[in-house]
């Protein structure tokens, strides 16, 4: 039996995920700044985006692995994605309603009109977030959720309403009591904002509409101050009082799918004992749990009682609310770089010149959280970011900017598109060097590094040098496919001749999985043909590009 899709296919899934994420990191500052609820720790943003953004590259991993990835697998790895990489409050009930929706959609009776299909998967999202929570509050995120799916139900009545009008009603409504908020929640109102994680909704709301329509919602209207940043006034010191909890604990939890009904049960009645702002989300055996309190360790035991709790995270609030970035900042000494290694031969020549390496490449894609643990863990106060792919760049400009706001280092992601450039980049890094000086250094001589590289065909294809059949050598240059052939010897031997028109110095080729032979055969060809120019052959072991080459 074929699953029901009601219309919705994984290229629209997928392109959705990339709006959301890339308006989320837009909007991370604004959402961060209004976070004054239910504690001013001003990261609500900062967890949103990450939740989005981690379900964003497993389903571009799995894609990449798997191109005949079915609907059904991919909305299933894209809720449980989101589930295992919320972050705060608000990411993780963000998580639930996704999970929610998607598993309302999978289980929809293929008579159902899709309108109504998806107002109720909006419905079932909504109710969803609201089980989660503990205590439920009005004037947060539940209440703008509520909004937009009373409206998608509204709209999917109305006779010949199509899916693009229920999306761009909910979106709207959730607009509209967004800037109603203040009215629900005092400490917003004494804040002068509006509430944080109901503003990352509505900005994943508008990228819904977006999606299904191609507009950009008009931004929303709510009076948050004349700065673009708004900035919260007349917030109690750290919104800890004396009988307020003072940590946040959150922690994944391995449940026995035969008996998580009444261990997870169990667990929420203890957790509300012991705190507040608690949510606990998830099923199959896999949870996520957030909880306020004071107690750390009955916390994590009452996890312990009820499966396996691991990933375990623990914030003081008071520590990260008035001095976190000192803190950290202090503990902090001398440059670092972080390198984004497509090869374990890459990652050793990476290491060799002192960075910190990210595994990286084709299909294994680092996230921004992965870039964000490197940047922290260099330990260093000054770092340059070599995230060498042009699809990497953006998650490592996330990464900088959080991590200059968490830690209060001074971050710089130099755009190199390609393995090479990295490498012509930190050939030329000099930690003596001032900061700036350092960094316009290496960013030159990466873009003065003309990059190329040759690989193998997968299927029948259209490309910028013309047709091609699976199996065919295809020649790469700056990441565009520039030559099509039968040799890949001849491919390569091309690509460089190409390259080298515009004259060079230094011609650096990297082998990849079984490219070595391969790659001193062209070595062999530049030097017979070019013997004023250095050659420099590295064993990189990258999968699907034989080589990697360019010329400086």
């Amino acid at each position: 039996m074929e699953p029901v899709t009601h219309g919705i296919t994984l290229d629209g899934v997928a392109r959705f995920v990339d709006i959301a994420t890339d308006a989320l990191s837009s909007a991370r500052e604004e959402i961060d700044a209004l976070n004054v609820y239910p504690v001013p720790d001003g990261d609500t943003g900062t967890n949103m985006f990450l939740t989005v953004s981690a379900a964003r590259d497993e389903l571009r991993a799995a894609r990449l692995a798997d191109p005949d990835l079915d609907l059904e697998a991919g909305m299933a790895l894209l809720a449980r994605a989101a589930l295992m990489g919320a972050r705060g409050n608000s990411g993780v009930i963000l998580s639930q309603m996704l999970r929610a929706y998607v598993t309302h959609l999978a289980g929809a009776a293929s008579e159902e009109p899709r309108v109504q299909t998806i107002a109720a998967a909006m419905a079932s999202a909504t109710d969803a977030s609201y089980a989660a929570v503990g205590t439920p509050v009005e004037g947060t995120i539940l209440t703008v959720a509520r909004a937009a799916s009373d409206a998608a139900l509204a709209t999917a009545e109305r006779p010949g309403a199509r899916a693009r009008d229920v999306f761009t009603a909910a979106a709207a409504a959730a607009r509209a009591a967004l800037a109603r908020t203040p009215e629900q929640l005092a400490v917003l109102a004494q804040a002068g904002v509006v509430d944080a994680g109901g503003r990352g909704l509505t900005v994943v709301l508008d990228a819904v509409e977006t999606t299904a329509t191609g507009r950009r919602p008009m931004p929303y209207a709510t009076p948050i101050g004349t700065h673009l940043i708004p900035v919260a006034t007349a917030v109690p010191s750290d919104d800890l009082t004396a009988d307020g909890p003072a940590y946040e604990v959150m922690y994944l939890l391995d449940a026995s799918p035969t008996e998580e009904v009444d261990a997870i049960h169990t667990l929420r009645s203890t957790l509300a004992g012991l705190g507040d702002s608690l949510v606990v989300v998830g099923g199959d055996g896999l949870w996520n749990v957030h909880v306020h309190v004071d107690d750390v360790g009955a916390a994590i035991e009452a996890g312990i009682a009820a499966g396996r709790p691991h990933r375990i995270r623990v914030t003081h609030f008071a520590e990260q609310i008035a001095d976190n970035r000192h803190k950290l900042s202090s503990t902090r000494a001398g440059r670092k770089v972080v390198a984004v290694a497509a090869g374990p031969g890459l990652a050793d020549l990476f290491a060799s010149a002192g960075a910190v390496v990210v595994p990286g490449g084709p299909g294994q894609r680092p996230s921004t959280g992965q870039l964000l643990e490197a940047i922290t863990a260099s330990g260093a106060a000054e770092v340059v970011v070599l995230p060498n792919d042009a699809d990497t760049v953006r998650a490592a400009e996330i990464a900088a900017r959080t991590a200059e706001a968490e830690l209060g280092v001074s971050v710089e992601v130099i755009p190199t598109q390609a393995q090479v450039q990295g490498l012509a980049a930190i050939s030329v890094h000099e930690p003596g060097r001032g900061f700036d000086a350092d960094v316009r250094e290496m960013t030159a001589t990466a873009r003065h590094a003309r990059h190329g590289a040759v690989t193998v065909a997968a299927r029948r294809a259209i490309t910028m040098a013309g047709p091609c059949e699976p199996g065919d050598a295809l020649g790469v240059i700056a990441g565009d496919f520039a030559v099509v052939g039968a040799d890949l010897e001849a491919v390569a031997n091309d690509v460089l001749e190409r390259l080298l028109a515009g004259g060079g110095e230094l011609v650096t080729i990297v082998s990849g999985e079984g490219g070595v032979e391969l790659a001193d055969r062209v070595a062999a060809h530049v030097e017979e043909r070019h013997p004023h120019v250095d050659v420099a052959v590295h064993e990189g072991g990258q999968p699907r590009y034989p080589l990697l080459v360019s010329v400086e």
